[in-house]
């Protein structure tokens, strides 16, 4: 038997006995050390997530362990590897996944998700969806899957050097795309409601330039930073229709705008303004394989830092009590469950 915790409804978890899960053909068993806590599990918790149905097993950002591969090992993976989980599940035949769109296959099942996920003792997840690291810890590798949603939204921007990109949000996924843009030679700006996030952007990641995104004159404080002109990229992690909506009045002439955070809802814009700028609008949806393989490298190079941005912890056992906590730590930028040592 192993411990799980369950998400029955919104609001509510319960901690539960399970069978320890046997692994199928292909797939790896796996003890779980660590999961992130994200935006996704948070909006789920308070019913607001979209594609979603309950009871649920959240729990998509893992470090974990192989205990044993059955059959096929395409990576060649030993008991006691240390991996990130990619949990997007996708059908290699659709025409998306043909065409190399994989993070868009529309059959995509993402644990934690659309199927169980994480916030267990054990899991069995496909031996082909493990990436190894002999450098990075537990914590480093629940932190990959955030780091490669931003660096997939940086991948759809293409920011050229020295380009004005603006980041919008200070969440971890934010942080992950202001570090991708900043390795592209761009010039970022991150833009939050929470001071205390946009000093971390400052002090620790070394953004140059923040703005209060409730400021009255957000137009006037980035075109004095942009030397009179509006930012050519924008990146809108928030989920937040005012904030999604806005990005349309704050982007330059010839702007991409990409919407990595989603809501329930519709979008709207004035489309005479939209041509005039000739704007694009992208969205972003997870991440692709070869992704999972450059976060990685980047953090056991020392190209991505991730030292200090856990700044909460808990046990699994006490998740029901302590998760709905989470969003009101002062200071907070990423939460983790410690589920082994």
């Amino acid at each position: 038997m192993m411990k799980t915790v369950i998400l029955d409804e919104p609001g509510h978890y319960s901690l539960i006995d399970r069978d320890k899960p046997t692994p199928k053909a292909g797939e790896a068993l796996v003890k779980v050390h660590r999961v992130g806590i994200c935006g996704t599990d948070l909006h789920a918790f308070s019913g607001n997530q979209p594609f979603f149905e309950y009871p649920r097993v959240l729990g998509h950002e893992l470090g974990v362990e192989v205990i044993e591969v059955n059959g096929d090992n395409p990576k060649g993976l030993q008991p006691g590897d240390k991996c990130s989980v990619e949990p997007y599940m996708f059908n290699p035949d659709s025409y998306a996944s043909q065409a190399g769109l994989t993070n868009a296959c529309e059959s995509m099942q993402v644990l934690g998700v659309h199927s169980d996920g994480g916030m267990s003792e054990y899991i069995c997840v496909p031996a082909n969806k493990l990436h190894k690291s002999d450098k990075l810890n537990f914590d480093q590798l629940a932190l990959v899957e955030t780091l490669c949603i931003g660096a997939h939204a940086v991948e759809r921007a293409n920011p050229r050097v020295g380009e004005n990109v603006l980041v919008i949000g200070a969440g971890p996924i934010d942080l992950g795309a202001m570090q991708f843009a900043q390795a592209e030679g761009a010039r970022v700006i991150a833009m939050d409601i929470n001071d205390e996030r946009l000093s971390f952007c400052r002090e620790t990641l070394g953004i140059s330039a923040s703005v209060n995104a409730l400021a009255n004159d957000l137009e006037d404080q980035l075109r004095h930073i942009c030397d009179g002109n509006l930012p050519t990229v924008i990146i809108d992690a928030t989920g937040n229709k005012r904030s999604m909506e806005n990005t349309f009045k704050l982007a330059g002439h010839g702007c991409r705008i990409v919407f990595l955070g989603l809501f329930i809802g519709e979008v709207q814009f004035d489309d005479p303004s939209f041509h005039r700028k000739e704007l694009t609008l992208m969205a972003s949806r997870n991440a692709l394989p070869e992704t999972f393989t450059k976060v990685i490298k980047a953090i056991e190079e020392g190209r991505l830092d991730t030292s200090s941005w856990v700044t909460q912890r808990m046990q699994l056992g006490d998740v029901p009590e302590v998760f709905a906590s989470v969003p009101g730590q002062a200071g907070q930028i990423k939460a983790v469950i410690e589920v082994s040592n």
